[in-house]
């Protein structure tokens, strides 16, 4: 009886956790009428699990037409709620891809703003490059004082120098910046993507080193896979509980049938008075009828050992007064006597 109930309570389950993802499917495939199809959905599972009860317990009596439509009808339910679960894992699927896929934007973006402040810092150093090499011509010419001296060109390039440099300051900073975002969206994506590597590694395994090629095609597969021992098994376990059922309810009646036939009334059962009691009272005229008075007692001594057999402990009292009892016809008129004998004068 446990297997029994256990066996409901996963078909249930089962047929449950697949309605759900199915509704939530259907849903994503007609989202502009989500409520009307959740309604929808959810009679006919409910609808699908009826029908499939129904027909289990009906089968052999209902007219062919009506049990074709409605196995028909089964397998297409079968059919739609593989479909909603397809759909709402491969939206599952698609919402994980699209989160990788925009990490992986996000971070391409800062190593472009990366790269444009880099430039901005290898532009303003060139240019303090340029303004030191000024100094340095000069200075190899010897012209070190003076308006056009060396000294004077450094102090009009001292604004310039110090704007160039808060340039470069502001950029790295800017770059850091970048740099401690661009850190936390690549442990992001490490993760996304760690999550996603049994789908990586299956993909390598259906299709080897062209794994990264095929990677959607791999997950299409698994999710082919669920889906096919999904809903299909939560109907078939709900008809192999009712085959329990019906199984431990035959057994029940059996047995109450020969619970019944085991309370007779000791006064119903008829036996037949062993060959020895009966010689006493059989006249000289009947002998030639021994043997076949032997054989029947014979196979009624066979039925009585049945019935002993069904008797319960509680009616032992009424099988020994059930031993002593013999019977003798009575001569010309149809009528049998019944006495109880001792059952020391029986034995003897």
């Amino acid at each position: 009886m446990i297997l029994i109930f256990l066996t409901f309570l996963s078909a249930l389950s089962i047929s449950a956790i697949a309605a759900l993802y199915s509704l939530l499917g259907l849903a994503a495939i007609f989202s502009a009428a989500k409520l009307p199809v959740l309604l929808m959905g959810g009679v006919l599972e409910v609808g699908k699990l009826v029908t499939a009860t129904w027909l289990y317990h009906n089968w052999k009596k209902t007219p062919i037409l009506l049990k074709s439509y409605l196995s028909i009808a089964v397998v297409v339910l079968i059919f739609i709620t593989s479909m909603g679960i397809f759909g709402f894992l491969s939206k599952a699927h698609i919402d994980q891809t699209i989160t990788v896929g925009d990490n992986s934007l996000e971070i391409a973006q800062i190593e472009t703003r990366i790269e444009r402040e880099q430039k901005r810092i290898t532009d303003a150093d060139l240019v303090i490059s340029q303004l030191d090499k000024a100094v340095q011509v000069l200075i190899e010419y010897d012209r070190v004082r003076g308006d056009t001296g060396a000294i004077a060109t450094r102090e009009k390039q001292k604004d310039e120098r110090a704007e160039l440099n808060t340039i470069i300051d502001d950029a790295q900073d800017k770059i850091s910046e970048y740099n401690d975002a661009k850190l936390v969206l690549s442990k992001e994506q490490i993760e996304l993507e760690a999550e996603v590597g049994p789908l990586k590694y299956i993909a390598e395994l259906i299709y080897g080193d062209n794994a990264k090629d095929h990677f959607d095609e791999a997950v299409r597969w698994v999710i082919l896979l669920l889906i096919f021992v999904f809903d299909p098994l939560a109907v078939l376990l709900l008809i192999a509980a009712n085959q329990s059922l019906r199984e431990i309810r035959r057994v029940k009646i059996d047995n109450e049938n020969i619970t019944n036939f085991t309370e007779v009334d000791s006064n119903d059962i008829e036996t037949v008075q062993t060959p020895e009691a009966q010689t006493e009272e059989i006249s000289p005229e009947t002998e030639n009828k021994t043997d076949e008075v032997e054989t029947e007692n014979t196979t009624i001594e066979e039925e009585t050992s049945e019935v002993k057999m069904i008797v319960t402990e509680d009616e032992r009292e009424l099988w020994e007064k059930f031993k002593t009892r013999t019977e003798s016809p009575v001569e010309n008129s149809g009528i049998k006597k019944v006495d109880y004998i001792e059952e020391k004068q029986r034995k003897t």
